[in-house]
């Protein structure tokens, strides 16, 4: 892919911490317009810190990062500590009046962006009152009214029940067939992987695997500390991560 190809590009970006901690090492890939792209990894591995760096939340010690003629919109692992309206209509009118909307213009984008998520009909509800799944989607309705192209979200199944995932799933394969650009930081390959266009692993800061999601599944998972959602289940006893 060349950099006209690419809505992002990242070159051998490195990031230390002052206490020494290496983040991220030599990591270099490019993400095309309308991609889907799963970065695994466990805790610990740089995927959060590469969501900052990406975001410009954070710097990066070494190495450059460029968004090519687009911004990038977080859904956080945290869901509630990216609320800050009342209700769902205050909080997604709050980005888009960063982006200079006003009047009739800024109600127009509020009530188009959750008619988006399904989240219409309770845009005068109590925001933080809301299902885990329903605060996820309203973030997305968020950056959707900032009109981001590029949406980044960091393990978007943390902490939800049944239902909250399959709402997270269903805005997930909404949004990859709008053609928006977007990026899963998870470890839970299962939730989405089928449908994901590219597969990268990152393991203490390296990127050690960049390709299909096919061929992915083929590597070394569990050496980097993630979990093969190829295992199957024969039976009850089977049921146990050991």
């Amino acid at each position: 892919m060349s950099a006209m190809d690419a809505v992002l590009e990242i070159k051998q970006v490195n990031r230390e911490f002052p206490n020494g901690t290496q983040a991220l090492r030599d990591v270099s890939f490019t993400v095309a317009e309308g991609e889907f792209v799963v970065i695994a990894g466990s805790n610990g591995s740089g995927k959060s810190v590469l969501m900052s760096l990406i975001a410009g939340l954070d710097e990066a010690t070494s190495g450059t990062i460029t968004l090519h003629g687009c911004k990038a919109g977080l859904v956080f692992q945290d869901a509630d500590a990216q609320i800050l309206g009342e209700t769902p209509a205050e909080d997604v009118a709050f980005g888009a009046k960063n982006c200079g909307l006003r009047g009739e213009a800024l109600a127009a984008r509020v009530e188009h962006a959750l008619s988006q998520v399904g989240l219409l009909q309770k845009k005068d509800f109590p925001a933080h009152l809301m299902s885990g799944g329903e605060k996820r989607r309203l973030a997305v309705a968020g950056i959707l009214a900032m009109e981001r192209s590029l949406i980044i979200f960091d393990e978007p199944f943390a902490n939800l029940d049944w239902p909250g995932v399959q709402q997270v799933c269903a805005i997930l394969r909404q949004l990859k067939d709008a053609g928006k650009t977007i990026i899963v930081l998870t470890h839970e390959l299962e939730k989405v992987l089928a449908l994901a266009d590219r597969f990268i692993v990152l393991d203490k800061g390296c990127i050690r695997f960049d390709g299909s999601p096919a061929d992915g599944l083929k590597q070394p998972l569990s050496s980097w500390s993630i979990r093969n959602p190829l295992v199957s289940y024969g039976s009850v006893e089977d049921m146990v991560w050991l």
